[in-house]
C-alpha cells in the first residue's frame, strides 16, 4: 500500500470515527469536541499564513472578533439570515487583512516587525470596541434566546449535537480548501516565499500579491470561525474575542500540532482544547488562578524539546503516513 493510499484511508477512518463518536459520549464531551473543531478551523487559517506563507501574525483576534461581531449584530439586531451574515463575516475580515498586509508589505515590514504591527491593529480594535456604543462597548452583546420553533438549519443555532456536526463539516471544508491551496501553484509560491522571499522575487514570484492573498484567505476563514463562536457562545465582549490572550490561544494548536503541515492544526486542537478544559476544572477545584497559562508554557517547552517541528510529523512517521518514513524504509 502506497503512502498516499494510507493517508486517504487514515483520513476517511478519522472522519468516520468523528461522525459516529457522539453516539458513545455525553453532552459535555460533545460540546468540548465542538470547540475542538472550531479551534482547528482557526488553526488551519493561521497555518496557511504562517506555516506555508511564512507571515507571522500575533493579532488574529482582530479578524476573529470582527467576524463574531458582524454575525451577532446582523442576525440579532437586524434580523438578517445567519447564512447571509456569514458572507460579510468573511469579507470584512478579509478586507481588514488585505489592508494590514498592504500597509506592511508595501513598506517591506517583515518578521517580528510585521507581528508587532498585527498586535497593534488587534489592540486598537479592542480599544475601539470597548468604547463604541453601537457594538455594546464593554457591556458586550447578548444574542436573543432561541424560540421554541427554532430550526437549526435556518438560524445555525441549536443544541450541542447540532454545533458538533456543523463545526465538524466546517472543519473538513476548511481542511479540504487548505489541501487544494497548498498543493496548487499558490501553495508552491507560498513555500518559496517562506523559505527565501528575496530569492523568490528574483525568480519572478510576485511576492507582494501572494503574501496579500495568504493574509486575506486566512483572515476570511478566521472571521467565519468568529461568527460561529458568536453563535455557540451567545454573548460577546471585546476582551473575550479581541484581546491579546485570544490571539495567543488561536495559534497554540497549530504550533503544537505542527506548522506547515495539513493535519497539524487539527491534531493540535485535539490535544490542546480537552487538556485546557481539564486544567480549567482543576483550577476551579483547587482555586489556582493562571493554571491554563502555566500549562501552555509547560506544553510548549515539552513540544520544543521532544518535537520541535510539532507533534504531527512525529506521529505521521510512527503511523507510516509521511514520505520521510517511506524513504527511510527504502534506504539500503
Amino acid at each position: 500500500m502506497t503512502v498516499q493510499t494510507r493517508q486517504w484511508t487514515a483520513a476517511l477512518l478519522f472522519i468516520a470515527v468523528l461522525a459516529l463518536l457522539p453516539l458513545g459520549i455525553d453532552e459535555f464531551q460533545v460540546s468540548v469536541l465542538a470547540h475542538v473543531f472550531l479551534a482547528a478551523v482557526v488553526g488551519i487559517a493561521w497555518n496557511l499564513m504562517m506555516g506555508y506563507a511564512g507571515q507571522l501574525s500575533l493579532g488574529h483576534a482582530l479578524y476573529f472578533g470582527v467576524g463574531a461581531y458582524v454575525v451577532a449584530i446582523l442576525t440579532d439586531r437586524y434580523g438578517i439570515s445567519t447564512w447571509i451574515a456569514m458572507v460579510p463575516a468573511a469579507l470584512i475580515p478579509a478586507t481588514l487583512g488585505f489592508a494590514v498586509g498592504a500597509l506592511s508589505f508595501r513598506f517591506s515590514v517583515r518578521g517580528v516587525y510585521f507581528a508587532l504591527l498585527t498586535i497593534a491593529f488587534a489592540e486598537m480594535a479592542r480599544i475601539l470596541f470597548e468604547h463604541w456604543e453601537f457594538v455594546g462597548d464593554t457591556s458586550g452583546i447578548f444574542l436573543k434566546a432561541l424560540r421554541p420553533d427554532n430550526n437549526p438549519l435556518v438560524t445555525l443555532r441549536g443544541d450541542g449535537l447540532f454545533f458538533y456536526y456543523a463545526l465538524l463539516i466546517l472543519m473538513l471544508l476548511c481542511w479540504a480548501l487548505s489541501v487544494l491551496l497548498v498543493r496548487s501553484r499558490i501553495g508552491y509560491f507560498w513555500r518559496a516565499i517562506r523559505e527565501d522571499e528575496d530569492a523568490s522575487r528574483a525568480m519572478g514570484v510576485k511576492t507582494f500579491r501572494y503574501k496579500l492573498l495568504a493574509v486575506a484567505i486566512s483572515a476570511a476563514i478566521t472571521g467565519v470561525a468568529g461568527g460561529w463562536f458568536a453563535l455557540v457562545n451567545g454573548s460577546l465582549f471585546p476582551e473575550s474575542v479581541l484581546g491579546m490572550r485570544v490571539s495567543i490561544d488561536l495559534i497554540v494548536a497549530p504550533i503544537v500540532g505542527g506548522l506547515g503541515t495539513l493535519f497539524g492544526p487539527i491534531l493540535g486542537a485535539l490535544l490542546i482544547i480537552p487538556i485546557n478544559e481539564f486544567t480549567r476544572g482543576l483550577a476551579q477545584t483547587f482555586s489556582i488562578n493562571g493554571l491554563n497559562l502555566l500549562f501552555y508554557g509547560l506544553l510548549l517547552m515539552v513540544v520544543i524539546k521532544i518535537a520541535p517541528q510539532g507533534c504531527w510529523p512525529m506521529v505521521a512517521r510512527w503511523l507510516g503516513l509521511s514520505d520521510s518514513a517511506r524513504r527511510r524504509r527504502n534506504k539500503p
